[in-house]
């Protein structure tokens, strides 16, 4: 059975390859594999942390009345500390019973800290984001399971160049940003600006249907136990980037009000 691509850089071609199993000569006994429901319960574990440190965060820059600078320094302590730790994870795939947690309360730092700011001119539009966040989780979940959704080649392939593509993009304005260019159509609140933000959301929603084909391809490819919180943690990272590009485009979209 062949491994199965994913866009998620947590989740790709190479996950499960040097990991024992079946598949390879030192054979993991039943109560050792990577099982669903532990990949789901470690999963839970994560968005409790990642929402507790949210919390924390937003009761911060409440308390402060509001001041920006009271949660930057979490917000960079975060967003540096987050990606130091995901790339530490990835390579590093049995350290992740411990990295998985770090990680989670690193970039609940990060969304309590914006979504804090973003409500404070967006009243109620934190809750608004966790509601379609969780609920496109849920959706796409059960239409997953019951095989409405099935992961074809092309679907597949469709998904991680339309993820490659919009990676591309983020790039690119983040180079012209240095440079003081600023695509204002692109970014705005209007049609075009909107029609993007949507388009994203939706890959990176189906990113969520690779993951979870991808982490029961290693249930059943016998993966050691430690890998449930790996694939806890990739569900984390295509959760964090849903939820922030959900929040961005209620962002764009109040704003027309």
């Amino acid at each position: 059975m062949a491994l199965m691509k994913t866009s998620n850089p947590a989740l790709g071609e190479n996950t499960f390859r040097g990991v024992s199993g079946p598949r390879y000569p030192t054979y993991v006994d039943a109560a050792s594999r990577m099982t669903l429901s532990g990949t789901v319960n470690k999963t839970g574990i994560l968005l409790v942390l990642a929402v507790a440190s949210a919390a924390w965060t937003w009761n911060r820059f409440v308390a402060s009345g509001g001041d920006v600078s009271s949660v930057a320094g979490l917000l960079m302590i975060g967003a540096i500390g987050g990606l130091v730790v995901a790339m530490v994870t990835i390579f590093k795939k049995e350290w992740s019973p411990v990295t998985s947690p770090i990680y989670a309360l690193l970039q609940g730092l990060v969304l309590g800290g914006i979504s804090a700011v973003t409500n404070m001119r967006y009243p109620g539009i934190a809750m608004e984001a966790v509601g379609l966040t969780f609920a496109t989780l849920f959706v796409l979940l059960l239409a997953y399971s019951t095989r409405i959704i099935r992961v074809t080649q092309k679907f597949r392939l469709g998904v991680v160049a339309a993820t490659g593509g919009i990676m591309v993009f983020y790039l690119v304005q983040m180079v012209l940003g240095f440079f003081g260019i600023r695509w204002m159509a692109v970014n705005g609140s209007g049609a075009l600006g909107i029609g993007i933000s949507l388009f994203i959301c939706a890959i990176a929603a189906l990113n969520l249907v690779l993951d979870f084909d991808f982490i029961e391809r290693g249930v059943n490819y016998g993966a050691p136990k430690y890998m449930e919180w790996y694939g806890a943690f990739g569900i984390m990272v295509t959760l964090v980037w849903l939820y922030l590009e959900i929040l961005r485009l209620l962002g764009r979209m109040r704003s027309r009000n």
